[in-house]
């Protein structure tokens, strides 16, 4: 098979336009759950969700680009790498904080503010990062990466979706309500849906090139996971929080990542199959540790509180 480098999965204009709409339909089911009062909650207490913000824009980009630096993978599976680590968090991450007994409202703020924070930062992540590594700068500058594109395309997908789910809570609580009780299980089905959907039109790169990333993506998600749990430990958050954080940080939305290689790099194999491979993999280990999380219940006093 040829070099992954070399390779570009393929993806008809229709299959995008529905990946497109699957992930606008997962946002718009997370904002049913939204209302004003939970960002000015945040605003009266945003210590919590400022650090997890920095967990995931700040240093989750920065752990990724020296990770990307040691081992030295080629460029494409770079540059993918770098994306996966510059998307927001994903949504099912709210269900895997109540699961290991986090803090659900947490989670749930910091997946509202990290998709509209990502509207910015995304791109801004991907050419910052992807710029200072040569290899993966190469097909930056090959390709037409704009911040105006990127910013675009995160504004249609999750920032409209965003918007139209609070003002149905809004004007329609009771509905909302109704909603998001199905919606929920839905958006779990929905974000593997398209990732396998994606990975399955092109199941033959999949097979081939999987073992190539798979260390690759075991390693940078464990590290993920292990970096958001420390950051809040350094910074002395409870332990529910701790929790949640390290969810919030190892569970990106690679989803949006895989709309981006498609829309922009043309399907680039290995940033494809580090999204794909991605979006497997972090449904397994994010559940897995939730579940551990769930079998140690949460002390009444965090180690390092007072």
């Amino acid at each position: 098979m040829p070099e992954i480098d070399a390779v570009r999965l393929n993806f008809s204009a229709q299959n995008l336009l529905l990946l497109n709409v699957t992930l606008g339909v997962i946002m718009f089911g997370v904002a049913l759950n939204l209302t004003v009062e939970d960002f000015k909650r945040l605003a009266r207490h945003p210590r919590p969700a400022l650090i997890g913000v920095c967990a995931q824009f700040l240093l989750l980009p920065a752990v990724t680009f020296l990770l990307v630096w040691v081992l030295q993978p080629r460029p494409s599976i770079a540059l993918g790498m770098i994306l996966v680590a510059a998307c927001p968090g994903g949504n099912i991450s709210n269900f895997m904080s109540l699961n290991a007994e986090g803090n659900t409202a947490l989670s749930v703020t910091l997946t509202a503010v990290a998709t509209v924070g990502a509207v910015v930062l995304t791109p801004l992540n991907l050419s910052f990062w992807g710029g200072l590594y040569p290899p993966a700068a190469s097909i930056l500058t090959g390709v037409d990466v704009s911040f105006g594109r990127v910013f675009k395309t995160v504004t249609f997908i999750l920032g409209v979706p965003l918007v139209l789910g609070m003002t149905v809570r809004r004007l329609a609580p009771e509905r909302a309500q109704q909603w998001s009780q199905w919606m929920q299980g839905l958006s779990i089905l929905l974000f593997a849906g398209i990732v396998l959907f994606a990975l399955w039109a092109n199941f033959r790169y999949l097979v081939g090139y999987v073992g190539v990333v798979f260390d690759l993506v075991l390693i940078h998600n464990a590290l993920a996971l292990a970096a958001g749990y420390q950051f809040a430990y350094w910074t002395d958050l409870p332990t529910n929080d701790r929790r949640t954080l390290a969810l919030e940080t190892g569970i990106q939305n690679s989803g949006l990542g895989l709309i981006l290689v498609f829309n922009f790099f043309d399907g680039l194999g290995g940033m494809a199959v580090v999204a794909g491979w991605w979006g497997v993999w972090h449904i397994v280990s994010g559940l897995g540790l939730s579940f551990y999380w769930r079998s140690r219940p949460v002390p009444l006093v965090s180690p390092r509180q007072p």
